[in-house]
């Protein structure tokens, strides 16, 4: 069957969400459409401690546990999803993708499973569940289909080199009525969230030289830095995205420390922002 569905063209606002007032970036329009709701987090309105505060999503990088747990509490409500529901993978800067197709108590658990064993992009494909990845300079990206299902994927140098995003696309048109449709792929909502820019990402020579090689000149404004967007883009529009329907957010994490994290801005040593997306149920 074809795509029928068509969404709105993708934009990002900032809108204050929950009892907390949390700044979220997202798409409202898709969200009154069909029910999807995507958000990528600032680091304000938490409850962490420095050097996470506040809005730490982290777990791993020695915050307090309990305050983490609060923190997704918070964003969790803001965004009406389940608490109970939510699959938030073990990122090992790769490009495995596990899918989440039921909110059943046993597949939800061997998702979870899966992606605590490692995994850098989440697939689903049901309502009720939510996906959830942490950030700090690497990409976050989105994905949502005209049928509503929907990925999130974590992309840092690796994974963008590892085609990861493009790999989630193509990986949600086999989850689709018909998995040859190439409208599918045209018809997806692509959303790009806060990330180190070009001019911040200072990497060797070499690295710059690779991506040269695999996206084109476009990607490296000079021998030292990388455009990680640029090259997005073009693995992505190769795949079979329109370029139409894919939005930056354009915001650097590290000239923006104020409201996002940044690993590099902060010596290695912070809290995690997100990207979430969540599927309402009927």
């Amino acid at each position: 069957m074809a795509v029928t569905q068509q969404l709105p063209y993708p934009i990002l606002r900032a809108r204050l969400f929950g009892a907390r007032c949390l700044t979220l970036l997202t798409d409202d329009e898709l969200w009154d459409q069909i029910g999807v709701r995507i958000a990528f987090t600032t680091r304000n309105g938490g409850v962490s401690a420095a050097p996470y505060e506040s809005l730490n999503l982290g777990t791993h990088v020695g915050d307090d546990p309990v305050s983490v747990a609060q923190n997704r509490a918070s964003v969790l409500e803001a965004i009406g999803a389940p608490a109970e529901r939510v699959v938030v993978p073990d990122q090992v800067h790769g490009s495995e993708l596990v899918e989440i197709n039921s909110s059943a108590p046993a597949a939800f658990e061997y998702a979870q499973e899966r992606a605590c064993a490692g995994a850098d992009g989440l697939i689903v494909t049901c309502s009720g569940v939510s996906a959830l990845l942490c950030f700090a300079d690497c990409v976050p990206v989105i994905i949502v289909a005209p049928d509503g299902h929907f990925a999130v994927v974590h992309a840092g140098w690796r994974g963008v080199m590892a085609h990861i995003a493009p790999k989630a696309l193509l990986q949600l048109l086999q989850t689709s009525d018909n998995p040859h449709d190439a409208h599918y792929l045209r018809a997806c909502n692509i959303y790009i969230g806060p990330h180190i820019c070009a001019s911040c990402f200072e990497t060797s020579e070499d690295l710059a030289h690779q991506f040269a090689d695999t996206f084109t000149l476009s990607c490296t404004p000079d021998d030292r830095h990388v455009n990680l967007t640029e090259a997005l883009r073009i693995s992505l529009i190769e795949a079979g995205a329109d370029p139409a329907r894919i939005v930056d957010a354009g915001l650097c994490t590290k000239e923006h420390v104020d409201a996002f994290y940044s690993y590099r801005a902060e010596d290695g040593v912070c809290g995690r922002h997100g990207a979430i997306a969540y599927k309402k149920e009927s």
